[in-house]
């Protein structure tokens, strides 16, 4: 394998489209004398085209490996399918950059990998038959603005079920001496890892809010490896906080602010450890 990768800088939900400039160049010139051995972006860096563009921005600005998955946000002003094609296009051609989402497991050093994908509110937790919540996705997605709006659920179903399966195959094509897998996800998947403002969700934000069957799927996988720890590493709902959901199975949800940037975290990686280091580092407006 390459060099073990020691040093990660954790971003969640950075929405660099509400920063300004100056704020953009404080928090990359804070990333680059942190010196991370490589980024972890967990979603919604912008919107549209725009999306390919930052990316690249900070593939030359950082010149480090930067790993990511979409977040809603990401894929507005287009189709679900043809955001990730363009981002899967642009990965080939800018080698710092890899999409989770379309890449097998990652590794770290001799014991750890890293995987991801985008996750999605699946509509499997709370009440969505009797939710007031409408959010911008079904206006400004594709997949959704041109369809019925009985036809919203199922929708959010599938591209959970989709995100579930992807991670499931990934955890289980793992060789018996990974004994950490750091998990990079946009939507928490579970109740327990939706936060805000130190509380969990209710069943009315809650089928928009949480990939209940990649929580499902998660939780499977560690009750068939219970000697491996697996980390998950989430955003989405801006507020944060930590959920044990097994003794190998943590979730950490960051923070975010529109218009701020964010240094989530940095984490540090040994063979037999994976640490967070807080409070988050930030650049307000």
């Amino acid at each position: 394998m390459n060099q073990p990768l020691r040093r990660i800088a954790w971003i969640t939900d950075p929405h660099f489209d509400h920063a300004k400039l100056d704020v953009w160049q404080s928090w990359a010139a804070k990333l680059l004398e942190l010196d991370p051995d490589a980024i972890l972006i967990t979603g919604d860096l912008s919107e549209g085209d725009d999306v390919a563009y930052q990316l690249r921005c900070l593939a030359e600005t950082l010149n480090r490996p930067i790993h990511f998955v979409l977040g809603n946000h990401d894929f507005y002003g287009k189709s679900i399918a043809s955001a990730r094609r363009d981002l899967i296009a642009l990965c080939r051609d800018v080698p710092q950059l890899t999409y989770l989402t379309d890449h097998p497991a990652l590794p770290l050093n001799e014991s750890t990998v890293l995987i991801g994908d985008d996750g999605w509110g699946d509509a499997t937790e709370g009440n969505y038959a009797d939710s007031n919540v409408r959010l911008n996705d079904f206006q400004l997605i594709d997949d959704f603005r041109n369809s019925n709006p009985d036809a919203w659920q199922s929708l959010l179903v599938a591209e959970g079920k989709a995100a579930a399966d992807r991670v499931a195959e990934k955890l289980q094509n793992l060789p018996d001496e990974i004994t950490q897998v750091l998990i990079a996800t946009h939507v928490p998947p579970f109740r327990e890892a939706c936060w805000y403002e130190g509380k969990t969700t209710d069943d009315n934000w809650a089928p928009f809010f949480v990939c209940g069957q990649l929580g499902k799927a998660l939780r499977e996988a560690a009750e068939r490896a219970p000697d491996r720890k697996h980390i998950v590493l989430c955003g989405h709902t801006h507020h944060d906080g930590v959920a044990k959901m097994a003794d190998n199975l943590v979730v950490h949800t960051g923070f975010s602010r529109y218009g701020s940037l964010e240094i989530e975290s940095m984490l540090t990686i040994e063979q037999d450890s994976l640490e967070l280091s807080r409070p988050a580092i930030y650049f307000p407006k």
